[in-house]
């Protein structure tokens, strides 16, 4: 199969790079006829690489492209879930390379290359490496399990209508294990396969004084101002400690044993490193907690974006009459986004002063997740990184979230195996986004050995 892929490598990189000339932003409705067009384009990959009754499935929203390859009822099938929507390329002026025309730099971690791009790692090169290595076991007539495909248009808005096409779709969708390249790796030289995510609650808050904008020097001092008002709410939330302060929301969390924490420290961290790469003089969050475990193991919360009054060129002295932010909320085991979603809106108006209206809208959210690490899914996922890269993979959590996970657990019954291959530092959401072209075809070479060691273990 290496031989395959070798002969094949400008082929796949060139189909990926057409892939993400695609603006396939799901958030803005100018990219509508693009989203179709990225849906188009990965079915007429599928049927190439041998995969039957690829088609578009249309919802009230963005469209999910499915396939399969059913070979032989007796063998077992992996469900591969992606997605070809991507975060919007702004600020546009903070990326050095146009965001959707690939180029490929090295850097550091990628000193075989990298491909710039949005979306390159986030998710369209991570879900091309299942088309390409689909391709590669048919054309080597290795494939050794049934195969279904399901990548969806919303994921980087909630993935609204995903929830409703699973529901309809069960008996389409039926399969022994999900697996997942939307995550990453510890580096290029130390394997790791995630055994849980963290759970979102996405929330947007709106603050209002007076009933319009008003002049700063005539009202100023005597009226609440909004934003003022926002920004101390905001401050109020969390504790000195970098505790999050919403009455109840670490009820229900999950302690993690010692033991358990010890095996997640296990992996190599250099917080120097770790600093530079940011930029940052110093590390913060939760007191009693080390870096990796408060971007794992611990839940969040965080402004996502603040607005209000005048922000163009020059001045205006302007007291306004509203202020916004997003907020979101990264939650582990056992908390429940909908449950903390309510105790942040209830939490959120009984901190406003009177001097303001406050009005608080939910806009998505998902259930944390943890893949259990006696399961066969996992142990062949572990099996395929330690043949794949000739060590033993290190057992992560995730500080992400991929909140379609736990729904299909709810209703498929299947677990998710999260078998990522990025790194942290690949600037997902940010501008450069990039992916390693090492990834690309480690990721290609990797995927098949999965179905290797699972039909070898679902048949042991």
């Amino acid at each position: 199969m290496k031989d395959y892929i070798e002969s094949n490598k400008q082929r796949f990189l060139d189909e990926l790079f057409e892939f993400l000339r695609i603006p396939s932003v799901s958030a803005d409705s100018r990219f509508k006829g693009d989203m179709l067009k990225a849906a188009e384009y990965i079915k007429r990959r599928l049927l190439e690489a041998g995969l039957d009754s690829a088609q578009i499935c249309p919802t009230e929203g963005h469209p999910i492209v499915y396939a399969e390859k059913i070979t032989d009822l007796a063998l077992p099938t992996i469900l591969v879930y992606g997605h070809y929507d991507v975060q919007p390329a702004d600020p546009l002026e903070l990326w050095d390379t146009p965001p959707f025309e690939p180029t490929v730099k090295e850097t550091p971690a990628h000193p075989q290359g990298a491909i710039f791009a949005r979306g390159a790692c986030d998710d369209k090169g991570q879900i091309y490496m299942h088309v390409k290595a689909i391709e590669t076991m048919m054309a080597n007539n290795t494939l050794c399990c049934n195969v279904k495909i399901m990548f969806e248009g919303e994921e980087e808005v909630g993935s609204e209508h995903l929830a409703t096409f699973v529901k309809e779709n069960r008996e389409k969708l039926k399969a022994d294990i999900i697996l997942i390249s939307d995550t990453s790796i510890i580096a290029n030289d130390i394997p790791s396969v995630e055994t849980g995510l963290r759970g979102l609650a996405y929330m947007e808050v709106e603050v209002t004084g007076p009933n319009r904008d008003l002049h700063s020097g005539v009202y100023g001092g005597a009226v609440a101002n909004p934003v003022n008002v926002l920004s101390k709410m905001i401050a109020s939330l969390h504790d000195a400690y970098g505790k999050v302060t919403v009455k109840g929301f670490y009820d229900k969390v999950k302690e993690l044993t010692v033991e358990e924490r010890d095996s997640l420290e296990a992996a190599p961290f250099d917080e120097e490193i770790y600093k530079k790469d940011l930029d940052v003089d110093a590390v913060s969050g939760e007191a009693g907690y080390t870096t990796r475990e408060r971007a794992s193991i611990r839940p969040t919360l965080d402004v996502n974006g603040i607005w209000g009054g005048y922000i163009g060129e020059g001045s205006k002295t302007v007291l306004p009459s509203k202020a916004f932010a997003k907020i979101s909320m990264r939650l582990v085991p056992d908390q429940d986004w909908e449950e903390i979603s309510d105790l942040f809106t209830e939490h959120f108006k009984a901190i406003a002063p009177p001097t303001v209206k406050v009005k608080v809208s939910r806009h998505h959210g998902g259930q944390p997740y943890v893949t259990p690490m006696d399961s066969i899914g996992y142990q062949a996922a572990y099996k395929a990184m330690e043949e794949a890269f000739g060590q033993k993979p290190v057992p992560t959590r995730g500080g992400g979230s991929i909140p379609i996970v736990a729904l299909f657990e709810k209703e498929l019954g299947l677990k998710s195996i999260l078998f990522g291959f990025g790194l942290d530092s690949d600037a997902l959401h940010s501008p450069n986004e990039h992916y390693g072209i090492f990834n690309f075809f480690k990721g290609i070479e990797t995927i098949p050995l999965f179905y290797k060691h699972f039909n070898q273990l679902y048949n042991g």
